[in-house]
This record gives C-alpha cells, sequence and structure tokens, in this order.
C-alpha cells in the first residue's frame, strides 16, 4: 500500500505531538513520529526505514539554511553567556528592578521588548528571554507564561512588521508585487492581530486559566518550572563592574547587525533598493553574520574595559553552545519529522489534492483556508513550509488585485502562525521555549488554550471577511468575538478563584 500523499501522511506528526502532549517526553515522541514516518514511507521495511530516517535527517542537518540557523543559536547563546558574565543583565535587573515595581509592569515590558525586536522571530525569542527572565523570575511570573508572552509577541509582530524575515518569505512565495500585496493582508491578518491584543489583557487584568493557572499559582510559591525544569542552573555569582549599557549596546548591536547583514545578503550594498533587498534576503546567513558581528563587538566592548577577562571570554564559548543544546537537538528532530513528512510522504500533496476535489464556497474560503493553514502548520510544524503550499492555491483560486486575493492570503498567514503555535514541533515553539528556559511540552499545554481562543475569533472574522470584503467590520466582528470570550472566561475565573 503507498501511504505517500494520502492522508496517512498526517499520522507520525500526530502521534509525536499526542505523545509529546501525553508523556511530556519531547525527544522519545519526536523520534517515535520520525519513526513512523520512515515506517509508512518505506512500506514497513526496517531497513529502509533505517536509511530514510538517517538520509532525511543527515540532509536537514547539511541544508545551508538549517546550518545558518543552527551558527545563530549557538552564536546568539554565546553572546547571552558573555552579556551574563560581563554582568549586563543582572544589571540591567536591578535597574529594572528600580523601574518596574509590579508584576504587571514585568508582564508588559517584556511584550514592550518583544515588539521592538520584529526584525526576525528566532532573534527575538531568544533575546527578549535571556534579557527577561531576572525580571519575571524576581515577580514570580511561571516560566510557562514568559515562554507564552514570548512566543505569542515574536511571531505574530514579525508576520505584521514590513521589515523582517517573515515578510521577506511572503514577498518569495507571492508573484508580482510581492512587497505590496504583504502590506495590503496587515489589517486582515486576524491572528497576529488579536493575539497581540489577547497579549496585552492578560498581562494587564491577570487573569490566567487552563494549565497556565496552574502554572502561575505554583510559580507564585516559588516553582516558576512546575516541576520541570530542563536547563543548567546558571552561574550565580554577579560581576559588580557590568554595567546596564553592557546589555543594553550588544543587543542594540545585534539587532543593527542582523538587519544590516540581511540587507547585504540582499544586495543592498551593491544598489538594490532597501525594501527590494530585504524582500530577496538570505536570512539565515544574514543572522549568521549579524551575530557573528556582535561577538566581535562585545569582545572589543568588554575585554580593553576589563569587565571580564580573556580566559572569561573563551569559556562563554562551550558555555553558549552548552545553553542551546535542548533547543538545537529539538529542532533537529523537529526538522526531521518535518522533512519525511513534507517531502517523503508529501502531506502538502494530499492537501492540494484534497482542495482541487472539492467546491468551497468564495465566500467561506478564507475560513476553510485559515483552518487548514492551521492544521497543516500544526502537523508539520512549519509556518514558513505552510505559506509555500497554500499561498500558489490561493493566487490561483482568486484574481490578482482582488480583495479576496488579499484576504486569502492573510488567512493563511493568519492560520500558520497559529498551528506554529499549538504545535510541539514547530521551530519558532522551540526557541520560545530556549528563550525562557523553560521545559518545552509545558511551554506548548499552557499556550494552547490561548491560542485556540483567538483561533475562534479568526474563523469568525474570516466568515466575516469572506462575505463583506470590508475590513473596519471584519476587525470589529473579530474583536467583538474575543472580547465576549474573555468576558466569559473571565468571570468562570473569577468564580473558581
Amino acid at each position: 500500500m503507498n501511504f505517500v500523499g494520502s492522508v496517512w501522511s498526517l499520522l507520525p506528526p500526530v502521534i509525536a505531538i499526542a505523545l509529546a502532549l501525553i508523556t511530556k517526553e519531547v525527544y522519545i515522541s519526536l523520534f517515535l513520529g520520525i519513526f513512523t514516518g520512515g515506517l509508512l514511507y518505506s512500506g514497513f521495511n526496517i531497513m529502509g526505514t533505517v536509511n530514510t530516517i538517517f538520509d532525511v535527517m543527515i540532509g536537514k542537518i547539511g541544508d545551508s539554511w538549517n546550518v545558518g540557523i543552527l551558527i545563530f543559536l549557538v552564536f546568539l547563546g554565546i553572546i547571552v553567556a558573555l552579556m551574563n558574565k560581563a554582568g549586563g543583565s543582572a544589571a540591567y535587573g536591578n535597574w529594572a528592578n528600580g523601574k518596574i515595581k509590579t508584576k504587571k509592569g514585568a508582564m508588559l515590558s517584556t511584550f514592550g521588548l518583544g515588539v521592538l525586536i520584529f526584525v526576525d522571530d528566532y532573534f527575538n525569542c531568544l533575546t527578549v528571554g535571556s534579557v527577561m527572565r531576572p525580571v519575571t523570575d524576581r515577580y514570580k511570573i511561571s516560566r510557562s507564561k514568559l515562554a507564552y508572552l514570548i512566543d505569542s509577541t515574536a511571531a505574530p509582530i514579525c508576520i505584521i512588521a514590513p521589515i523582517s524575515s517573515w515578510a521577506a518569505a511572503v514577498t518569495g512565495y507571492t508573484s508580482g508585487d510581492g512587497f505590496s500585496l504583504f502590506l495590503h493582508t496587515i489589517p486582515f491578518n486576524l491572528y497576529a492581530l488579536l493575539t497581540i491584543s489577547m497579549v496585552i489583557f492578560i498581562a494587564v487584568s491577570g487573569i490566567d486559566y487552563g494549565p497556565m493557572a496552574k502554572h502561575e499559582a505554583n510559580a507564585a510559591k516559588g516553582d516558576l518550572f512546575s516541576g520541570a525544569n530542563d536547563y543548567p542552573e546558571e552561574d550565580e555569582e554577579v560581576n559588580e563592574r557590568g554595567k546596564i549599557y553592557d546589555l543594553i549596546l550588544p543587543v542594540l548591536f545585534l539587532i543593527f547587525a542582523c538587519i544590516t547583514s540581511m540587507v547585504y545578503t540582499g544586495g543592498f550594498f551593491e544598489g538594490t533598493p532597501f525594501i527590494e533587498a530585504f524582500a530577496n534576503c538570505d536570512a539565515s546567513r544574514g543572522l549568521v553574520l549579524g551575530s557573528f558581528t556582535a561577538l566581535v563587538f562585545t569582545f572589543l566592548l568588554y575585554i580593553p574595559r576589563k569587565v571580564i577577562s580573556f580566559k572569561d571570554y573563551a569559556s562563554c564559548i562551550p558555555e553558549g553552545f552548552k545553553m542551546m543544546n535542548s533547543a538545537i537537538l529539538i529542532l533537529i528532530l523537529a526538522w526531521t519529522l518535518g522533512g519525511i513528512v513534507s517531502n517523503n510522504l508529501d502531506a502538502g500533496g494530499f492537501v492540494k489534492t484534497a482542495l482541487a476535489g472539492t467546491s468551497i464556497a468564495t465566500s467561506i474560503f478564507p475560513a476553510v483556508l485559515f483552518l487548514i493553514a492551521l492544521g497543516l502548520a500544526f502537523a508539520t510544524g512549519t509556518s514558513w513550509g505552510t505559506f509555500g503550499i497554500l499561498i500558489p492555491i490561493v493566487s490561483a483560486v482568486f484574481t490578482d488585485g482582488s480583495t479576496l486575493l488579499v484576504i486569502g492570503i492573510a488567512s493563511v498567514l493568519a492560520g500558520a502562525v497559529c498551528g506554529d503555535h499549538i504545535s510541539p514541533i514547530s521551530d519558532t515553539t522551540i526557541m520560545s521555549s530556549a528563550g525562557a528556559q523553560c521545559n518545552h511540552v509545558n511551554h506548548v499545554s499552557t499556550q494552547i488554550p490561548y491560542a485556540l481562543t483567538v483561533a475562534v475569533a479568526c474563523v469568525i472574522g474570516y466568515l466575516v471577511a469572506g462575505f463583506t470584503e470590508n475590513v473596519i467590520l471584519t476587525l470589529v466582528v473579530s474583536f467583538a468575538v474575543l472580547a465576549l470570550e474573555l468576558f466569559i472566561i473571565t468571570r468562570k475565573a473569577k468564580r473558581t478563584a
């Protein structure tokens, strides 16, 4: 029996995700999902299964984009270790302790920093996490809540920011004037807009529900990890020579260097206009160049001032690598699973065939696309892969320049980010766990109810958009539905408090 391109192609990620949520063991769950995919692809031949698994895994590790991301993670881990060793993180924490007086302020500050770092979601997750962990720990905010704040700011901000690696990716998947089309999708990107609003509401109101409520209750008693701490304890020795700018300057330079490096890879310094250079950039290579330049900057900032010694600087290299071990291992397993599902078993082909064989009313197509994108991103763990599969389908269904084309692409972008948020095998979700140094399954299980709350409002919003093609009415109805949901949730939470 041939399982390629069939509904069975979705079985491996379902197994991996279900086992991860049930057993809380993400590594074994991902491997069993990979093994299932290998069995299906090889027709249950054991040697064929082993060969498939390692062929895909080696291919993913050897892929230039993925290698760039892994190198970027290591460089960023080293930079974080250096900022900690130099005392910059501690100095910022002491300063923030004087400025941030409440738990609400700590959460809003985390959100605000995430908004400022809009250029790339990986960069956002890891930088915001390393900067804000000491602050949120001080106010007994659980690591699960911190991971939620990071994850629900990073991708939603990047997907509506014209200058970001996500905008560049989306522009590459569209035909014609892709950048202009991307700009028109922003007001119709309901998941991004509603999630950002939800983060602000959660931070201001202090209301939590689902598993997150339990994690926050545990944090209030001093258990920030709810019993699951996958990360080594950080060195508690504080470098008194460190200043606030020993953290601020490296972060600002890292942002500047990454943006500059991205447009460099897009040909900006050869005369290509800035927007076009960003749209055509190699984000992976740009992040490597930017983070390496930032490493050199930290050397010049710390060593001449003797904030840290050369020996301490060198010791931060393996320390930073160690910090990223968990995230790198999960990423490699997730990429392998995604490769088997998407390339070998052709899950995308199954979705295309299913869509081509159905007659869906044009008016409900955006809502259907949102749900399909959500399911595909959830199963494959990749937003960008989902864009690549569904955006060409949308472009073929709707005519260029039509409002429904804009709404259709916006619904794909929104659904992909939502599916990404609830998938344990998503690279962005993995990065958020790493940034917050939170147990990965804890992060996923606590975030799912919040993401699905927003998803309900999105489905209704896209139904309105499909029938009316009116952005104002779509936004009003979507926000009204989310407000109603949060009102009901708030009342229930107060009753059970």
